[in-house]
């Protein structure tokens, strides 16, 4: 991966009153069109799945940007399958669209989708997942991977005590999601020297133990370690996990621990498994996506940050991209991402660290989030 510095670019959401979306009707992904032009969808979203939260958020920007407008949208959930998302992207081919923005389910084998989409002339944007081993993408619209990592392991270190030999547990996303290793490759970066030293302990993984002294790990390293800490973004696997992982771990592993959480839905698994180990004294675990849920997890004591990536921004970032497309501009790009078979160009968005003592200033004050949806702030 090839990374630029950051170059922030204040774009109002009131850019984005130029587009409409219709509200999807159910689970599966179906939805309605909307807009002023009929018989054609000028911009087709293809989600992930509605059973995350972060995702359900990504839809409801998408509704609050995309009102009162010339061109029309489509937005359709692929519910983790990739059959589905193919489907998905077939659908919204037959309609007519002109940019394709999809957050791929499973990076590869978006590939096949996307192809059918280029094919057809169909400028394709890659949304906040990269789609791999492909020509088929032309832009990628992401927050900052690795600095997210960084700033989980960054975390960790500052507030795990004073010592040595203090537990690191490790948990990972998907194997089939990009992201899930530039989360972690971000953080191993920060972690490592600390585990070199010895001041953490890597509780639940051989092969992250056997690679504790390289500071730099290869697609094929980390895949390995992935291979057995990786919760598939999925809150009953990271619980499970985790219930595995502290069943077997003998009297020094546990204590005050640190624990690598990849999102906040895994997150909040952990941590009701840790919180209720007698043995474990404190943990500190951390988080990403600000999903209320865990926001509450935040307040009460239960939950240690969050990475929050505003979707606001991402949302604007990829639909500016998509009317500077229809527009027949070029759209504005900060960097660019290897996706194994080509050099992507890409649009990056800043993250924020969110603890007990910004919440309020982050996402209230903000206006990301109302104040009535949490108690105890």
């Amino acid at each position: 991966m090839k990374k630029f510095k950051f170059i922030p670019a204040l774009l109002s959401i009131m850019l984005l009153a130029f587009l409409a979306v219709g509200c999807s009707k159910d689970s599966a992904g179906t939805g309605d069109k909307g807009g002023k032009k009929s018989g054609k969808i000028n911009v087709g979203i293809v989600l992930p799945t509605k059973d995350e939260p972060r995702w359900v958020q990504d839809e409801t920007r998408f509704k609050d940007a995309l009102k009162d407008s010339d061109y029309s949208t489509e937005i359709l959930f692929s519910q983790g399958s990739s059959a589905k998302e193919k489907e998905n992207v077939e659908t919204l081919i037959s309609k007519g669209i002109e940019v394709l923005i999809i957050a791929p389910h499973d990076g590869p084998a978006a590939g096949a989708a996307v192809a059918a989409a280029k094919k057809e002339g169909i400028k394709v944007i890659s949304y906040d997942r990269l789609i791999t081993n492909t020509d088929a993408v032309d832009y990628y619209v992401t927050f900052d991977s690795v600095a997210v990592g960084e700033a989980q392991g960054q975390f960790l270190i500052d507030h795990a005590g004073d010592g040595k030999g203090i537990p690191l547990y490790l948990y990972a996303g998907a194997a089939s999601d990009n992201n899930a290793f530039l989360f972690f490759e971000g953080a191993w970066k920060v972690l490592q020297p600390k585990i070199a030293d010895g001041t953490f302990i890597i509780a639940n993984s051989s092969e992250a133990e056997a690679l504790k002294d390289k500071a730099d790990l290869s697609r094929d390293e980390l895949s390995k370690v992935l291979g057995q800490v990786t919760t598939n973004w999925d809150p009953n696997e990271a619980k499970n996990k985790a219930q595995t992982h502290l069943t077997a771990a003998s009297g020094d592993l546990k204590g005050d621990v640190v624990i690598l959480a990849p999102n906040d839905g895994t997150s909040r698994s952990i941590a009701d498994v840790f919180g209720s180990d007698p043995d474990v004294s404190n943990y500190v675990i951390t988080g990403q996506d600000a999903e209320k849920a865990s926001i509450q997890y935040i307040i009460d004591g239960k939950q240690s940050m969050t990475v929050f990536k505003d979707v606001r921004t991402l949302v604007a970032d990829a639909m500016g991209m998509a009317i500077d497309i229809l527009d027949g501009n070029t759209p504005e790009t900060t960097g660019s991402y290897d996706n194994g078979s080509i050099e992507v160009p890409a649009k990056q968005t800043n993250v924020i660290v969110v603890e007990q003592e910004n919440v309020k200033s982050e996402l209230i004050d903000s206006g990301y989030y109302e104040e009535s949806d949490f108690t105890g702030l």
